[in-house]
């Protein structure tokens, strides 16, 4: 997929999706917290790509997940509270943004990174969470738009849960939610 150059990078946005065509429709939002389950999981999608960080946030949002997009390993990282050891490990200075750190402020439940990335590939930032004694249990699926057998073997041997290709289907988004529900049922 060609990206146009000039496009503009979006901040980081939460957005609530509402509960439908989820694929647990037929349980209310009462049997999940009864079952001890919060009915929205809460997934951060991180793409350099624009079009596919809003597809990827459209598919999340209709399988009735909540959704924080970044669009850099980097900010992912920040969002998740470990933005000042990476810093400190790039010597990254910009001078002309604000450095704020945001640190987690709700759980999240999943990642899902691209593979490809400048600065910090999905596969460096799925390492820094599994290496991570507070993330290591966060599950990661990586996307690529490439399938190279060895590149998806080393990500799945590194402790990812999933490597999708692209572009992304709903089915592919679909089946993740069981994954987290029998994730939850043996935490």
């Amino acid at each position: 997929m060609i990206q146009n150059s000039s496009e503009q990078k979006t901040p980081c946005s939460v957005i609530s999706a509402p509960a439908i065509c989820c694929p647990f429709s037929h349980f209310s939002s009462v049997q999940f917290w009864a079952m001890g389950f919060d009915a929205q999981f809460h997934v951060l999608a991180v793409d350099d790509s624009i079009i596919d960080r809003k597809l990827i946030e459209r598919l999340l949002k209709t399988s009735s997940f909540q959704v924080t997009a970044v669009d850099s390993g980097i900010k992912a990282l920040e969002f998740l509270g470990l933005a000042e050891n990476e810093e400190r490990d790039l010597k990254c200075v910009c001078p002309d943004q604000h450095h704020h750190h945001h640190h987690q402020v709700m759980e999240v439940n999943l990642i899902i990174t691209d593979y490809s990335m400048p600065g910090m590939t999905g596969f460096d930032l799925l390492r820094k969470i599994k290496e991570s004694e507070s993330l290591k249990d966060i599950p990661v699926v990586i996307m690529s738009s490439e399938n190279i057998p060895s590149r998806i073997n080393r990500c799945l041997e590194e402790g990812a849960e999933e490597f999708l290709l692209k572009p992304v289907q709903l089915s592919d988004v679909d089946k993740l939610k069981p994954r987290l529900l029998r994730n939850y049922a043996s935490v």
